[in-house]
């Protein structure tokens, strides 16, 4: 049986030239991929298949319709929106809308949307236009941003295919913070680091958790509860084990249109962290970044541009 990984290998395949366009699908075959989740509640499949048969009437009901319509609670309709790889309702009654009218939200029509990689963009600009609807209020994100910077030691922890993502944050956040821990290796490393930071004084961990989940950050993040810790999560979904176990989740989409996941969207909440983190504290920040200037200079780090 292929992995899901072996089938989007063969479906993303790059050919070259320009090839003539596929037909559109219809609304309901795209509605079906779209729901296609095996972990969906039998609650959560009766929304699947009412959006289904009710698309052009569903696409412009409010949460409050919707949940009515089908007979669910509003926060289950929040909770199916955040399974199926949204945001939120709002982004979800945004696609439905786009599939109804026949065009991607934001985008152009099925039909225009050329190769594999142009495909590829497009689905992560989606992801960007999600994230920037989550991010009209940026109180949470101040507060995380503020938490982090307080906490000393900070931790950074991403594991396996995280490992980028917490390497990027890190990087970053060690110009402007004193004492940044980066865990990338789980199991027992990860605990004493984990334990060290508590004992040490800190007060949050900052992870990561993207697909395929690794059951050893579930683990990881279980543990630095246990000791004290407290834990932002950037992931690509709202509900799950890990989010389950986290303080404060912040979930954006990644883009798998092709073999190996992209992250536009969680690169873009990395750096807004790190501004948060900034403003926080701008006398520190100042006074580390123009001392990491001059060792730069005294060393020459970087090429003249």
């Amino acid at each position: 049986m292929r992995s899901p990984q072996q089938a989007r290998a063969q479906a993303s395949a790059i050919t070259s030239g320009k090839t003539a366009p596929a037909a559109e699908p219809s609304a309901t075959s795209q509605l079906r991929t779209l729901f296609d989740r095996p972990r969906l509640s039998p609650g959560q499949r009766r929304i699947a298949q009412y959006l289904i048969d009710h698309l052009t009437e569903a696409a412009l009901l409010s949460i409050t319709e919707l949940a009515e319509r089908v007979g669910v609670s509003q926060p289950s309709v929040t909770r199916f929106a955040s399974a199926v790889g949204f945001s939120g309702y709002p982004a979800l009654r945004e696609r439905l809308q786009s599939i109804a009218l026949g065009t991607r939200a934001g985008g152009p029509p099925e039909e225009n949307q050329g190769n594999e990689l142009q495909a590829a963009v497009d689905a992560e600009m989606e992801n960007l236009e999600n994230l920037r609807r989550d991010l009209a209020d940026p109180d949470r994100v101040i507060a995380v941003g503020r938490a982090l910077s307080r906490s000393a030691p900070l931790t950074v922890l991403g594991l396996r295919i995280s490992v980028s993502l917490a390497e990027y944050f890190a990087y970053a956040a060690r110009r402007i913070h004193p004492d940044v821990r980066l865990v990338t290796v789980g199991g027992s490393v990860a605990y004493d680091a984990l334990l060290q930071s508590r004992e040490a004084g800190g007060t949050w961990v900052l992870a990561f958790s993207m697909p395929r989940h690794a059951r050893e950050t579930l683990t990881a993040v279980r543990v630095a509860r246990r000791a004290g810790l407290r834990v932002a999560l950037i992931t690509d979904l709202a509900l799950g084990p890990v989010a389950d176990e986290a303080d404060v989740t912040f979930a954006t989409g990644t883009g798998s249109r092709l073999v190996f996941d992209s992250y536009a969207a969680p690169g873009v909440m990395c750096a807004a962290l790190l501004q948060a983190m900034t403003d926080a504290d701008p006398e520190r920040t100042q006074a580390r970044l123009e001392k990491y200037e001059r060792v730069a200079d005294q060393h020459e780090f970087f090429l003249k541009d």
